[in-house]
């Protein structure tokens, strides 16, 4: 079998998130890409230089962005080679070549447009270490603006992919079903949803569920166990998934990166955190949320139960219930610190609240339990 030396990266919806690397040859009429053969089962594929358009991108604007519609969907080319790309602008034909210069101007514009932007950032840093964390701050919020949700889902679906391919995940019986009856409650309730939530029970005793970017949720039959009602299950998964809907993964990842990738993002073309995908989602794991973000995730999450008339105290009892048990400092507590303090919070939010009377759920939560 022979090898080849992919020389860039092409993007697509039945592609990993990462790309999948190829290999391009000009010729006359346009050019041909070969798929490694455990990215794509097709032939090489053959796209003529009409079809094709041409930009600069990537997140240091050195790449350039080839776009065109594929067999099922557009499909992106990175080629960042210099050789590729010299190659191309000699084989390309006037039309395209008039595009290559509209790139070249465009990148000329955006590095102007990031010098200034360093000065900026570089004047920060020497103010003060308070000073450059609230910009820090600042740039994250406005960069996490800038990522389409369809680019989060990617980055939180692979992730999440793995993950469960490495589990024991629980596909039908009774907590499935009370875990979607909680969810389709709360979710109907979320106006303007850009999520199509997918929320997965797998077997394990730790006392613990957990949210990815994109709206991809994990319950472990541990957390269910220790649970004494429907509703407490509820509370958490809706602090879960407001995790999601105020974008607390991304923003996290996101700063993580470092401020000068993150002005980048704001300033550059955002599109070159596509090709960091891959790499990002390993970190998701190992990135905890801030005190800032699990505060906003309990309050949202209480106004979130309400709406959907689910009893909202039951999110208070049982995050307290487990504060109690310090001795063994339970995996669920380490990684969402509980404080009496943030307990005394929720209740004197739940008790500024509108009354509403809450409806049971159809499901009965001792049946439940006996099942897992």
């Amino acid at each position: 079998m022979t090898t080849m030396t992919p020389n860039a990266l092409c993007f697509g919806d039945e592609f990993p998130a990462a790309g999948a690397p190829c290999l391009v040859h000009f010729e006359a009429q346009g050019l041909t890409i070969t798929f490694e053969s455990d990215t794509a089962d097709s032939q090489p594929e053959s796209v003529p230089f009409s079809n094709l358009t041409v930009s600069a991108g990537g997140l240091d604007h050195d790449q350039l962005v080839v776009k065109w519609a594929g067999q099922k969907e557009e499909r992106t080319l990175y080629l960042k080679n210099p050789d590729v790309i010299r190659a191309f602008r000699q084989a390309a034909p006037d039309h395209v070549s008039h595009s290559f210069a509209q790139a070249a101007e465009q990148v000329r514009q955006v590095r102007h447009r990031r010098r200034l932007v360093w000065s900026l950032v570089a004047g920060a840093i020497l103010a003060t270490v308070l000073g450059l964390w609230f910009q820090s701050d600042l740039l994250v919020e406005i960069a996490v603006s800038r990522i389409p949700v369809e680019w989060e889902q990617k980055l939180g679906e692979s992730t999440y992919r793995d993950f469960l391919s490495h589990q024991e995940v629980m596909k039908e019986g009774p907590a499935v079903a009370a875990l979607g009856e909680m969810t389709h409650r709360m979710t109907a309730q979320i106006p303007d949803n850009p999520y199509k939530f997918e929320v997965t029970v797998v077997k394990s005793d730790v006392v613990n569920a957990f949210a990815l970017p994109g709206g991809y949720v994990v319950v472990f039959t541990g957390l269910m166990k220790k649970a004494e009602s429907g509703e407490e299950v509820a509370g958490v998964l809706s602090h879960e998934l407001n995790h999601v809907l105020q974008r607390h993964g991304l923003e996290r990842i996101v700063k993580s990166l470092g401020i000068m990738t993150v002005a980048a993002i704001v300033f550059g073309n955002q599109q070159g955190l596509v090709g960091m995908m891959k790499q990002l989602g390993v970190e998701l794991f190992t990135l905890k949320f801030g005190r800032e973000q699990e505060t906003e995730a309990d309050l949202t999450g209480l106004l979130l139960l309400q709406r959907a008339k689910i009893d909202p105290s039951g999110m208070i009892t049982f995050f307290e219930r487990l504060s109690e048990k310090d001795e063994g400092r339970m995996e669920w507590l380490s990684t969402h610190p509980m404080s009496a303090a943030r307990a005394d919070r929720l209740k004197a939010e739940l008790a500024a609240l509108p009354k509403k009377s809450p409806e049971p759920f159809t499901f009965n939560w001792k049946q439940v339990q006996a099942g897992l």
